[in-house]
Formats: C-alpha cells, structure tokens, sequence
C-alpha cells in the first residue's frame, strides 16, 4: 500500500514537472537555444570614463571658482539712475475736513508734490550713451545718473521705444567706464548669467543665476517680445541693469519679473543685448525707432481654427482685420486669409509675422504665401513705416 502510495506520488509530481517544461520552453524558446523570439535586451548610452589625475582620482570639469573678473568688467558700467516726477496733488474731500486742516494746516489744493523712481542702467558707449527701461523714465521731469565710483551726473532723454521697455540716455563726462556687448544671440539654457542693478535702492548688487529659456514671447509685457528668461534674482530697482555672461560681457537689458507678491521668485526677463543695440542705434541716428508695418490685426491659429479651416496643422497666422489704405490693404489681403510665410520663411505664430515684418526697412517688398479658400498663392506686399503707438490707437 505505502509503495503503490509512493509510485502514485513520484508519477503526479513528474507529470506535473513534464508540463511545467513544456510551457517554458513553449513560451521561452531561447533558454535552452532553440529558435524562436530573441531574448529582450536593454541598450544604455554610458558615460564615457573620467580620466584620472596623478593622484590617480577622477578629475571632474568644474566652473571657475568666481566670477569676480566678470564682475570687475562689468559692474562699473552699471549706473543707478534716480528719476523725479511733478504731479498736482489734485482735489480730495480731506483738504475740507477742519480736523484735517487742525493737524496740518491749510494746503493749496493745486500744490504739486514729486513722485521719484529707482532704476539702473548700463553705459554702453564713452560718448556717454546709456541703455536703461522707458518705465523708469518715462514722464521724468528729472533724471539723476549715479555711477559706481560716487560720481553723478545729470542725464537727457535722447529718445524711448515703449514697444520694447527700452530708453536711450545721455550723459557729459569724461573717463567713463564701457560694457562690452556680448553675442545674446548665442545663449543656450544653461549658460551662466549674473544680473547687476540696484534692488530696493540697497546699492548695486549682483546676483548669479542660469539661462532658464530663451526667445520667450507672449508675455504681454511689451509689443515686442523676445526675452531671456533667467533665475538670477531680479528685484524692484534692476530694471534697466545688466545681465552678464561669465565673461563679464552685456547679453541683457534687464526689464521685469513674474511675481505675485513684488518679490524675485526666479522668473526674470531681458531684452537680448542685440535687440537693445539696433534700438539703441536707430534712436541715436534717427531719433526714433524705424521699422516695418503691415497694416493688418493677426491672431494665432487655435485648434478650434484649424478644423474650421480644415487645416492639416496650426501654422501660419490669421489675418483678422486690415488697415484701410494700409500696405496689407494695397495687396489685396483680407480678413480670413492665412499668412503662412514671409520670403520663404514659414511662420508658427502672430509674433513670427510681427518680427518678420518689422525687421524689413519701410518701401521694402517682400514676398508672402497666403492660403484662401484652401488655394495658396504668392503675393507680394511693400511694407511701410510703423506708425507709433499712440498713432496705432487711434485707427
């Protein structure tokens, strides 16, 4: 009995193992070699090995210790600038209250009292031109230039582009320290930025932080918008200062901040350095700021208008109105057409149309491609001069 007992055991258990082999081998060919599918393997892209020093330990790529050179460069370029504003106290129901009058006396309603205002800016020429923000100095009655080495100066307003935050001053005074303009055009994320201004009027100040992106737009912060963004802290007072490179070298007209409470939170803009320069430029040779007009309201196209389009995707730009006797007008353009590229370059969104144009020099004619009524077709447009932003207001 106990045999019978053992056989039946032995027999169950080897059957069992029999079907347990099988369905390995059925579904796992290649353990034991026979064709079928290749076992799944992992590919990693490794790190090449560090080399080792004399003392036989990895040597590590490591930053410079400081950048005190670059700041050395850098900082006596930047001026705090000091600004004074006249305005009419204006009529208010207090000045009639006697107990009002008890503690503080008669005033005269219409007696004017002076708003100031905090900024840096940056000394981009010997000949004593400075770039800082048009929001520090706009409608100033006074300007005051206080430059690194104690002395100051009063300055002029050579001329402003509200369309950019940008404002070109002017100074007389000899021996006077120069940024270097750097090359903002070739930032990568990443690169190491240092801001230099004067926050909260404490005194120039100089804080270190990365690229965090680049050519950022539709911010709704200026008409013209192609910022750094960066998380070197950038607090009220910097606007106007100077955003440097490792190399001490100017890549950045620093000009606002994200930020909910009025503080820094690591989310800063400036206006690229080769911006700054050709506004600069045209504001000192021209006296004003010279750039293309296309006489036409655009909006980016929406997933919402691209299927009402039946659009294969949302490139290109939506004319939504025109300028009467404008350039776009004079083409024969109308509402409802869809930009897609100017002189061959494809558009993604408004702002590429916009820069597009803008950078052409008035009477110049460029070539667009324009799709209606699902048929594309060339036309030609001569763009004109950009009328201001008061002039654009009242179309």
């Amino acid at each position: 009995m106990q045999t019978r007992r053992a056989m039946r055991f032995l027999l169950t258990y080897s059957l069992l193992g029999m079907v347990a082999a099988a369905v390995i081998i059925w579904f796992f060919p290649g353990v034991l070699g026979l064709p079928g599918e290749p076992l799944r393997t992992i590919t990693v892209q490794q790190a090449p090995e560090t080399a080792a020093g004399e003392d036989g330990q990895p040597v590590r790529e490591q930053g410079p210790a400081s950048y005190a050179d670059a700041v050395d460069a850098a900082a006596p370029a930047v001026v705090n600038i000091f600004t004074a504003t006249r305005v009419a106290r204006g009529e208010h129901s207090m000045y009639d209250d006697p107990l009002f009058r008890e503690f503080f006396g008669d005033r005269d309603q219409d007696e004017e009292q002076t708003d100031t205002n905090l900024g840096s800016g940056v000394i981009v020429s010997d000949s004593g031109f400075i770039l800082t923000s048009n929001h520090i100095v706009e409608g100033a009655d006074a300007i005051q230039v206080s430059l690194n080495d104690g002395r100051a100066v009063e300055a002029q307003v050579v001329g402003t582009d509200p369309e950019t935050d940008l404002a070109v001053l002017a100074i007389d005074m000899d021996d006077l320290p120069v940024i270097t303009l750097g090359r903002s055009e070739e930032l990568r994320v990443g690169d190491v930025v240092l801001a230099i201004g004067n926050p909260f009027g404490v005194g120039q100040t100089v804080t270190q932080g990365i690229v965090s992106a680049t050519g950022r737009s539709r911010l709704g912060l200026t008409t013209f918008e192609n910022f750094i963004q960066t998380d070197a802290a950038i607090n009220p007072g910097n606007s106007g200062g100077a955003l440097i490179n490792a190399h001490g070298e100017l890549v950045g007209i620093n000009t606002a901040i994200f930020s909910r409470s009025g503080g820094s939170h690591g989310i800063g803009f400036a206006i690229p350095a080769v911006l700054a320069q050709g506004v600069m430029e045209s504001i000192i040779e021209e006296g004003r700021v010279i750039r293309g007009w296309a006489g036409v309201e655009v909006q980016d196209i929406t997933r919402s208008l691209a299927e009402s389009f039946e659009l294969d995707s949302r490139d290109g730009v939506l004319i939504a109105g025109i300028m009467r006797d404008g350039p776009a007008d004079a083409a024969g353009l109308r509402p409802g057409d869809i930009v897609l590229s100017v002189d061959g370059e494809e558009l993604r969104n408004s702002q590429d149309l916009l820069m597009r144009i803008t950078e052409r020099s008035p009477e110049t004619t460029v070539s667009i491609v324009v799709l209606r009524d699902g048929e594309a077709f060339e036309q030609e447009l001569t763009v004109q001069e950009r009328p201001t932003a008061g002039e654009l207001r009242r179309q």
